[in-house]
């Protein structure tokens, strides 16, 4: 892990930069106590870095209900990274439930979905050559952004969801600093607002349900004006001598993103209006896609020298292209743009009967430039998560525990059974 000297970074939030951080001492000293020099490099500049952590502590009782306690490092709701690709994680899980309400006839997750256009800036998809039946569905879109974080298919379920609803609901599950406002495409304000027409058929192709193109109206605060490095280049490829503002890009606190996660595969451990609508079946396929890795799928299928086992794991094995044992699963969703890395996981290993969840994000932009492609991630922000994750996981594993946590519930193998029988 080399170590780089970071010019300062120009960083604004206003109002409110001295807003006061979640940090248990702790933590901070259980990573100084356990890092290289590398990583210490790392902890001592939080600044220069704008890492936050969360370690989600579980613990069992004689009955297996989990407990859990959160420990933090520079947590600041007020303290802007870009979520990049972690937004994907709520629209999948949004996509679902709004399946789960629309309640149409012959309409499921695995139901061909085709998508038409009707406004500029729009595409249709009347195919998916990577899928089994070569048509497109949310559940293939739903395989692909845990697989591989494919941006197209994020694309095609917030079209599916809209901009109002997406945001709309995660506000009334109480994540009101949450803000999901674009596709991963270039695409105007405006352009974001309007989502397509969509049809669902059946194999006969016959249409069974249209939704037809819809427009956001959402009002979204925008008064806090978020600005990040000292320059950055345009689209049109020309460097601009000024921060690039984020004002109007997608915002995910690190505690949101944690809690949402958590959600999902822990839903008696937050509030019914925190948690979302989806069937047992719906959980035991997120478990599986979640956790799964590129190697392990058929349909799609993917070239594993580019899509390697930790392509989109990065606590315990990202850096090196580290292969994951057989008998740890990370159930999670990774996010990297312009210099941030972010991971949000919950990670088991099953022979050792160990599970946490771990979430973090780190800024990896030495020159203060965005979308020059010149990040550190290789040199900084992989081993970082690497390193951080090997430090809990090692903690982990010689923690006294009063009951051994029963994890079967997440063991894809199972998972994978009873979904081929039903």
């Amino acid at each position: 892990m080399k170590i780089l000297f970071l010019l300062p970074i120009l960083f604004f939030t206003t109002p409110n930069m001295n807003a006061r951080k979640k940090t248990d001492a702790w933590l901070s000293e259980l990573l100084h106590r356990n890092a290289s020099g590398a990583l210490l490099h790392i902890l001592n500049n939080s600044d220069s870095f704008q890492y936050q952590l969360i370690y989600t502590q579980i613990n069992r009782n004689k009955h297996n209900t989990p407990s859990f306690k959160h420990f933090y490092l520079h947590v600041d709701k007020t303290r802007y990274f870009n979520p990049a690709s972690t937004v994907k994680m709520p629209v999948a899980f949004l996509a679902l439930e709004k399946l789960n309400k629309m309640n149409k006839p012959g309409v499921n997750k695995c139901t061909p979905m085709l998508t038409d256009s009707a406004y500029s800036g729009q595409t249709t998809v009347l195919g998916d050559s990577s899928s089994e039946n070569g048509l497109p569905s949310i559940a293939h879109y739903i395989k692909k952004i845990f697989l591989v974080s494919d941006n197209d298919a994020y694309n095609r379920l917030y079209e599916f969801i809209g901009q109002k609803t997406i945001n709309e609901r995660l506000w009334q599950m109480g994540y009101t600093d949450f803000r999901v406002t674009r596709r991963f495409v270039p695409a105007t304000e405006e352009e974001n607002r309007h989502t397509n027409p969509i049809r669902f058929i059946n194999a006969a192709g016959e249409t069974l349900y249209v939704q037809p193109a819809a427009y956001s109206n959402l009002e979204f605060d925008f008064s806090k004006r978020i600005l990040v490095g000292r320059a950055h280049y345009n689209r049109a490829d020309s460097l601009i001598h000024a921060p690039m503002d984020f004002t109007t890009h997608n915002n995910a606190p690190l505690e949101d993103l944690q809690q949402i996660l958590q959600s999902v595969f822990f839903p008696a451990s937050v509030p019914a209006h925190q948690r979302f609508d989806l069937t047992e079946n719906d959980y035991r396929f997120l478990y599986e896609y979640m956790s799964k890795l590129p190697a392990e799928s058929k349909c799609p299928q993917y070239d594993t020298t580019e899509f390697f086992d930790s392509y989109t794991k990065f606590f315990m094995f990202k850096s090196g292209k580290t292969p994951i044992p057989s008998n740890i699963k990370v159930f999670n969703k990774t996010g990297w743009s312009y210099g941030f890395l972010t991971d949000i996981a919950y990670i088991v290993d099953f022979k050792n009967k160990v599970e946490c969840m771990l979430s973090g994000t780190i800024y990896v932009n030495r020159d203060g430039i965005l979308n020059d492609d010149a990040y550190e991630y290789e040199e900084l922000g992989y081993p970082f998560f690497k390193e951080v994750g090997n430090i809990i996981y090692k903690h982990e594993l010689e923690r006294k525990r009063m009951f051994v946590p029963d994890l079967k519930n997440f063991d894809i193998k199972e998972l994978q059974t009873v979904r081929n029988e039903k």
